[in-house]
């Protein structure tokens, strides 16, 4: 049973942003927290991948552990052992990550590599099946971006490695940051 206050009152995107001209500086200090930080990430690329696998690990190691704790309460010997299987698997991950990020940078970024590639060759493939009248061009060319990306990691694999992992970060946070800014931007009431 739902408990709502306002069951006649409808909200609108229109209302929601115009609480939020008041918070324009907030928000577009935060994108440039992000922005800052994104550079930061891309300067020092090694020590923000290994601070990203560190922290995978100790992601690994707490789902490892609620893993196994969820197997314990398995009522049969074949949900325990897989779940309690899956848990140590997590766990050896997670220590992997955690005692030696680096060798572990190789193995993720493979990884990440690989699985760019085929999530571009799925995107190509779901384009191909877009009816005619759809414009498919920004989904081919999403999917060739992704598919070079993923060739681009896997063909520097292993020498880039220690560097991919928080590249991304950088990027991701730089570009974040640049989206917020630009929200932020665009609530601020003009003059």
């Amino acid at each position: 049973m739902s408990n709502v206050s306002n069951v006649g009152s409808a909200h609108s995107l229109g209302e929601a942003i115009e609480r939020l001209r008041e918070k324009w500086a907030a928000i577009t200090a935060f994108g440039v927290l992000l922005v800052v930080l994104g550079f930061v990430a891309l300067f020092f690329s090694l020590v923000a991948t290994i601070v990203t696998v560190t922290l995978n690990g100790v992601l690994f190691l707490i789902a490892g552990g609620a893993e196994i704790g969820i197997g314990m309460h398995s009522r049969t010997w074949g949900r325990f052992f897989f779940w309690v299987l899956g848990g140590l698997l997590y766990l050896a991950a997670g220590v992997l990550c955690i005692v030696n990020p680096v060798l572990a940078s190789v193995a993720l970024t493979l990884i990440l590599g690989a699985a760019l590639i085929a999530a571009g060759v799925v995107r190509a493939c779901l384009a191909f099946q877009l009816p005619a009248d759809q414009p498919r061009a920004l989904v081919f060319v999403a999917a060739a971006v992704t598919i070079l990306l993923g060739l681009v990691i896997v063909t520097h694999w292993p020498l880039d490695s220690v560097y991919v992992l928080g590249s991304l970060l950088g990027l991701d946070l730089l570009f974040h940051g640049v989206g917020w800014v630009s929200f932020g931007m665009g609530l601020r009431p003009s003059a």
